[in-house]
């Protein structure tokens, strides 16, 4: 079918069944490439949606107040285990930040083939880059040495280990793949759900407790706020890359097989290894309201839902959410300034998207 329009004397005729072939030629992978970035007509409508809530949580460091936390941090209110899980999360995210948004931008943007999935990661690229800005904020702010976070990441056993098991998944994909293969596109696959679902979906939730676990004792409640607002990033971060990935496999169905499903679960099972030994390392002895165990009870918790998102068996027999606190926490959708008594609201539109409890 054709279409035409008359201007003045000139004609022009647009052949309808070639724009929907374009339409249908849209996949995650080899799919149809376009250097005009046409977003329209959209087909992965998820993409897109996600992209504006991301676009209306956006957020500053500058804008959250640190002299409450720059007080505790030089006195005794607060105690020395209290400042190492700091440092812990200031040295851990300082790295794991940029590995994340170093794969988006050159692993998985680079693959993916449909404009609106390249338009979400990339506004999920730019968050990892406010959320590693946030931590340098953190750094100055404490008058932390920039050198210590640098030799916490490159030395202790724990977070080596952790970097470096989603490190090696990412460079495996540095280099021309020919997609059309099976292995290649697991390869892909894997990627996908181990920086989504184990990575940034469950090794990142650790950390994320205990430091929100001191906030909800009015400790570094400034940090705090930070992290909530990364985790309610986090959170539409988790479903970008669960969407991706069950879109991919349901284009290229024949990868999805017993191995393979049950080669993600053991990617899963050694996240979870790793997770609970940092952990450890985080909280060397129970104290201030923390305890390891629960800890690393909420980590099984949180990869058993991660799993059974993307239609994968459960670790586990079914555990209860041992820190329902969390969930509550992070509904930040409109909440009281802290230090100002003034409503902030950071949402930029209509669309009041905060952590859903599924995530939690």
């Amino acid at each position: 079918m054709e279409t035409s329009f008359t201007v003045g004397s000139k004609t022009f005729i647009l052949d309808e069944a070639k724009a929907e072939e374009a339409f249908r030629s849209k996949r995650v992978i080899n799919g149809r490439e376009s250097m005009a970035f046409n977003l329209l007509p959209l087909k992965y409508h998820w993409a897109y949606e996600l992209y504006r809530t991301m676009k209306a949580n956006h957020w500053e460091p500058e804008d959250i107040q640190m002299q409450t936390d720059i007080q505790q941090w030089r006195s005794d209110e607060v105690s020395d285990l209290e400042r190492w899980i700091i440092r812990m999360g200031i040295g851990y995210f300082s790295a794991a930040e940029g590995i994340v948004g170093d794969n988006i931008q050159h692993v998985v943007r680079e693959l993916v083939t449909a404009p609106e999935l390249k338009l979400v990661l990339g506004r999920h690229a730019h968050e990892e880059n406010i959320h590693a800005d946030s931590l340098l904020y953190m750094i100055s702010s404490l008058g932390i040495n920039p050198h210590e976070c640098e030799a916490m990441f490159e030395q202790i056993p724990s977070i080596l280990r952790k970097n470096e098991f989603v490190s090696r998944a990412s460079r495996s994909l540095r280099r021309d793949l020919d997609l059309t293969i099976p292995e290649n596109k697991r390869l892909l696959a894997s990627n996908i759900f181990l920086f989504g679902q184990v990575m940034e979906g469950t090794q990142f939730y650790g950390l994320f407790g205990m430091i929100l676990s001191l906030y909800r004792q009015n400790k570094f409640t400034g940090i705090g706020q930070m992290f909530r607002y990364t985790l309610r990033d986090e959170s539409n971060h988790i479903e970008v890359f669960r969407n991706l990935f069950m879109d991919l496999i349901e284009e290229n169905k024949e990868i999805w097989t017993d191995d393979f499903r049950e080669e993600l679960r053991d990617l899963m099972r050694e996240g979870i290894t790793l997770e609970k030994e940092f952990i450890r390392d985080c909280l060397p002895v129970n104290s201030v309201g923390l305890s390891c165990e629960e800890f690393c009870l909420y980590i099984d918790y949180i990869a058993d839902r991660r799993l059974e998102g993307v239609g994968l068996k459960p670790l586990n027999e079914p555990i209860a959410n041992p820190l329902p606190w969390l969930a509550e926490l992070m509904d930040i959708r409109k909440e009281q300034n802290f230090f100002e008594g003034k409503v902030t609201e950071y949402q930029k539109s209509s669309v009041l998207e905060g952590v859903h409890d599924d995530d939690l």
